[in-house]
């Protein structure tokens, strides 16, 4: 017979409860850099606080007590013993003079009575169990305490044979009455080095920011001019190694973007010469399939020209989404046939490279015209993203070449391409802009049957 042992999977391993305590803790601690320094500097601080007053002051606050509800005590047996041993003082009025006097308590002698039923103890109070401690264990007779009544006295009963000796003395005689002062000065200490720490790691904490904020800057495509390696050697190395990263990447563009126009420029000249050739050598039959040709590289030329016209830094200006797509349906109304529809859910106004962002939403938006007949276009504009989703009923692309579709050059002959040409630039484009916005362009399937396209950009 063959059995199975199953394992729950708390019990795999001996750290796994440990692991998934440090993961839901992982999660729940705070993600910033500010907070958690703080907390790096506080926790410990509240911890060592505890410790303290846990074991010192906790330690001193009962000592000190106890020694002076000991004192209070021992004065208290002393008048007891007073009373007991000279009766003929009727009316104790030396012995009244002596206590307050020399001992700090005022005392009354009363004729015999019951004492007051028992007070209910308080819940925390190092005093009240103390003093009956002493009491019971130094005078041993019944007695009866309130030491939640006044707040600056004690009163104090003791049942004698005949009479109750009431005795009222000073809360600070029987109880350590200042330790809230090294409370106060424990907690003030702190919160001013506290205040300190925060002002320190603000110093240090906002570098890293401007930091951020320029890499968050210069991936959206815009200009980070203002910004400037500060704060510890370790922050200013790495704004510096980010500037110099940038500079790279800019030269390398304008180097690309140059080569791109040079030759497509170049290349245009030659082109250009051949149509005049063909011109001047009239209607050819022979030379039809040259004459055809030659229009196809001028339209790759235009292409590759659209691509680097969009490498050409655009600054970032305010435009109004429902402009755009304004200009799209009325270019939809053209046609015969064709449907858009557009929702704007969210501000209207959006910051963005506006030509490119024009040219990106207008390209989608003239593929899907190209091969489809009813367009919805949704766009949200949300605290942090802006989502633009494009659906159409058209035939689509596979889902194994949705991302060969973005590398340049890359042709789909059987399904659409996003430029009539047929360069394989057209995804590309659209991506890049995209991108050069800090965003991205992805596909998808439509709910209408044909192709999502779906373009998401930081707000």
């Amino acid at each position: 017979m063959v059995t199975f042992d199953f394992i729950r999977r708390d019990d795999r391993s001996p750290g796994y409860g440990w692991r998934g305590f440090t993961r839901w803790l992982r999660h729940r601690l705070p993600k910033g850099l500010y907070v958690r320094s703080l907390l790096i500097i506080i926790i410990p601080m509240l911890l060592l606080q505890s410790v303290v007053a846990a074991l010192v002051m906790e330690r001193h606050w009962q000592m000190v007590t106890q020694r002076l509800s000991m004192a209070v005590t021992r004065d208290i047996a002393s008048v007891i013993q007073i009373i007991q041993t000279y009766p003929q003082d009727t009316d104790y009025t030396d012995i009244t003079r002596i206590a307050r006097e020399q001992m700090g308590l005022q005392i009354s002698v009363e004729p015999d009575g019951d004492l007051p039923p028992p007070r209910i103890k308080p819940f925390f109070s190092i005093l009240d169990g103390i003093l009956s401690d002493e009491i019971s264990d130094q005078i041993k007779r019944p007695y009866w305490i309130d030491t939640v009544g006044d707040s600056n006295l004690v009163e104090i009963r003791i049942k004698l044979d005949d009479k109750i000796l009431r005795v009222l003395a000073k809360r600070s005689q029987t109880y350590a009455s200042n330790t809230h002062i090294f409370i106060v000065w424990m907690v003030g200490a702190s919160l001013v080095l506290i205040g300190i720490s925060i002002l320190f790691l603000r110093g240090q904490i906002r570098p890293i920011l401007s930091l951020a904020d320029a890499a968050e800057s210069f991936g959206k495509g815009q200009k980070a001019e203002s910004f400037h390696p500060r704060g510890a050697d370790e922050v200013r190395r790495a704004g510096l190694a980010f500037i110099l990263m940038r500079e790279r990447i800019e030269r390398q563009i304008e180097q690309r973007t140059a080569m791109l126009t040079g030759v497509s420029h170049d290349l245009r000249t030659i082109l250009t010469r051949f149509k005049l050739q063909l011109a001047l050598a009239g209607d050819n039959p022979d030379l039809q399939g040259l004459s055809d040709d030659v229009d196809d590289m001028q339209s790759m030329l235009e292409a590759y020209m659209a691509f680097a016209r969009n490498e050409v830094e655009e600054d970032v200006g305010e435009v109004r989404l429902s402009d755009i797509l304004a200009k799209v349906e009325a270019d939809f109304t053209l046609h015969d046939g064709k449907a858009l529809t557009y929702s704007i859910e969210g501000n209207d106004d959006i910051s963005v490279r506006p030509n490119a962002f024009t040219r990106l939403v207008t390209n989608l938006a003239s593929n899907a015209r190209r091969y489809a007949r009813t367009l919805n276009i949704d766009a949200k504009h949300g605290a942090k993203w802006l989502t633009i989703t494009f659906d159409d009923d058209g035939p689509g692309i596979p889902e194994k070449n949705r991302e060969d579709v973005f590398k340049p050059f890359f042709r789909l002959d059987e399904a659409r391409n996003l430029d009539a040409s047929g360069t394989g630039l057209g995804l590309a484009i659209a991506r890049d802009i995209a991108r050069s916005h800090g965003g991205n362009v992805t596909l998808g399937d439509s709910p209408l049957g044909g192709l999502r396209a779906t373009i998401r950009i930081p707000a």
